[in-house]
């Protein structure tokens, strides 16, 4: 793990695979971590080198403060074509997960020339808030037991990993695994205050970010190979958010997960990064016959 300066602050990353191979970016969601280390393995592996990086206000990144962020969305997609560029070895396959789905539709539609392909995982074409009224919000009984559950002691690590073991359960995603990802970002955050803390383990910096113009509309705009991956059982972004970005991106690939929900699991690490893999492979606004 380094990090690398771009646009007046440090980015924490970190690098699989040959330094001359073309690059995959995985923007962190917030954390690098929230990409699994097989799946980095395996496209590094497949040919490409890997560089998978925290946002800003999280891990190795620049933490400034995550209650009053100072940059916006389109910042955050700035970050992404700078690191790209400064990474060297022509336009990166960028792919964001979650929230950092958004930054990475925003970067390719803002810095088209940066990138050569788009993955995006359980993320949505709209900003944090009330969906467009033809997407799902949040299913309402998931979040009430999220947010009924008291913050832990963050200076506790094993409070920490409990506590994200426990949302993970209510997500659908695996316990265990998010138990030890949890566990590794807090020894990797910078400090124990609350703010920090749900910075890198929560993402809520987005919820205070500056998203605006609308980027939804422009979607059609989106030149790149493009692969949507979603878990039919994610009930924090509900797949039809997914299918919904499929549609509006030209020629891209809908691959649904079909026992997955927010998180990539052990299972679909082979199958997403095939398609992964392959989708160089394809033109962009030609329609795939594979999509499921």
């Amino acid at each position: 793990m380094t990090t690398v300066d771009v646009n007046g602050i440090s980015l924490g990353i970190e690098s699989f695979g040959d330094d001359d191979a073309p690059l995959v970016l995985l923007a962190g969601g917030t954390t690098m971590l929230s990409w699994p280390d097989a799946l980095c393995e395996r496209l590094a592996a497949g040919g490409h080198r890997v560089v998978r990086y925290d946002l800003r206000d999280s891990g190795q990144s620049t933490t400034a403060d995550p209650e009053a962020p100072a940059y916006t969305l389109r910042g955050l997609a700035a970050d992404a074509a700078a690191l790209a560029r400064a990474l060297g070895g022509g336009p990166a396959h960028l792919a964001g997960i979650g929230v950092s789905g958004m930054v990475a539709q925003v970067a390719v539609l803002d810095h088209p020339g940066a990138f050569s392909a788009l993955t995006l995982v359980g993320t949505r074409a709209v900003a944090p808030g009330p969906p467009d009224d033809d997407l799902p919000g949040h299913d309402r009984a998931t979040m009430s037991r999220l947010f009924a559950r008291a913050m832990p002691d963050w200076t506790d690590r094993e409070a920490v990993a409990e506590f994200a073991a426990g949302a993970a359960e209510i997500l659908g995603d695996d316990r265990v695994a998010a138990r030890a990802i949890a566990a590794r970002i807090w020894d990797r955050t910078p400090g124990t205050a609350s703010p920090v803390q749900t910075a890198n383990q929560l993402g809520m910096v987005f919820s205070r970010l500056d998203c605006k113009p609308r980027w939804r509309d422009r979607l059609p705009e989106i030149e790149v190979p493009t692969l949507v991956v979603h878990g039919r059982r994610d009930r924090f972004f509900p797949v039809g958010n997914g299918e919904a970005i499929a549609r509006e991106i030209p020629g891209a690939r809908l691959l649904v997960l079909e026992e997955a929900a927010t998180a990539i699991p052990d299972a679909a690490v082979g199958e997403v990064t095939e398609a992964m893999l392959t989708l160089g492979q394809r033109k962009a606004g030609r329609a795939d016959p594979a999509s499921s």
